[in-house]
């Protein structure tokens, strides 16, 4: 449907907090940018699993209705008086990404510059729309364990999409990873140059079959008994082990740390690497894996199978 940054646009909000029966496809107004603000008409939004979660859990419970949606690309339609993007400079008509943003499932929104950057030739739409909230997560886990070249990781979850973006940005560091997957997933790990474990019994020992003396970082992605507990018994420091799922008590009990996007700390790290990770990618040297697309009105038939096992990469809406 046709839209301006001076007229309607369709966004999915949540009522209130819930499963996705809660979520709503509505008409909102697009507001005229102001100063330091961008209005940019998506092309292709990211979905990730922390849209339905936020919403699930009631993290922020008077911030309902709330628009859902975390990162998008697309092109400026409008911007604000004196207003450069996030990588500087700007114009109508401009290719662009942006993370992290409030709404991203519509079909134009208006949002701060400072989270909008220059979008790579070299990546499409749909590639730029699903970068940076997982490749953000994935190097603040190597940030805060301080993961370095000659070191041996072991890597939870490895074939998703947290777990691929570690993978490549280790294998650009010079750090061997040692990565959980079924083993239907094996050939992701491999691709991106990880060693794959299957998780599942006797994980501790597949892992000590590769690395004898330990590993010196931990870093999960799935949250399960079984990985939080291998973790801990083969890492050799507790505090370089990291979860971006274990709930807090259980990173207290363990003595390892936990981080999210929510979190202070978390979220400048996170927004202070996001140009860099664009770069990477622009020079080809991080992949983003496309599995499917969806219609923006079929948001919730996407939100099911993102919330099954493995869809293959990330799961893309296209307005």
């Amino acid at each position: 449907m046709p839209c301006g940054s001076d007229g309607m646009s369709r966004q999915w909000i949540a009522r209130h907090p819930g499963g996705l029966d809660v979520f709503e496809l509505v008409d909102v107004d697009v507001r005229p940018p102001g100063a330091g603000e961008v209005s940019v008409r998506v092309r292709a939004a990211g979905m990730n699993p922390a849209d339905a979660k936020h919403i699930r859990e009631g993290r922020v419970p008077d911030d309902f209705p709330r628009p859902v949606g975390y990162e998008v690309s697309g092109v400026v339609t409008a911007l604000g008086p004196d207003t450069e993007l996030a990588s500087g400079g700007g114009a109508v008509g401009d290719e662009v990404l942006a993370f992290r943003v409030r709404g991203g499932w519509a079909d134009e929104l208006t949002l701060p510059a400072r989270d909008v950057f220059a979008k790579p030739p070299s990546l499409s739409f749909e590639q730029a729309a699903t970068l940076l909230l997982a490749a953000t997560t994935a190097a603040e886990m190597l940030h805060v364990t301080g993961a370095r070249r000659g070191e041996t990781a072991l890597v939870h979850a490895a074939s998703g999409a947290v777990g691929v973006m570690l993978l490549q940005l280790a294998a650009h560091r010079g750090i061997r990873v040692i990565g959980t997957a079924s083993p239907a997933r094996f050939d992701v790990v491999r691709r991106y140059g990880g060693e794959p474990v299957a998780h599942g019994a006797a994980l501790e020992a597949r892992v000590r079959d590769l690395a004898p003396a330990g590993v010196d970082v931990a870093l999960d992605g799935v949250g399960t008994e079984e990985a939080l507990a291998v973790s801990l018994a083969v890492v050799h420091d507790p505090d370089r082990m990291v979860s971006i799922v274990a709930s807090a008590a259980q990173a207290d009990a363990g003595g390892y740390r936990r981080i999210g996007g929510a979190m202070p700390e978390s979220k400048a790290y996170r927004d202070s690497v996001r140009e860099g990770l664009v770069a990477l990618a622009g020079e080809g040297r991080l992949e983003v894996t496309v599995a499917a697309t969806y219609p923006l009105e079929e948001a919730l038939v996407a939100a099911e199978a993102l919330e099954g096992k493995h869809p293959g990469g990330k799961l893309v809406l296209l307005p």
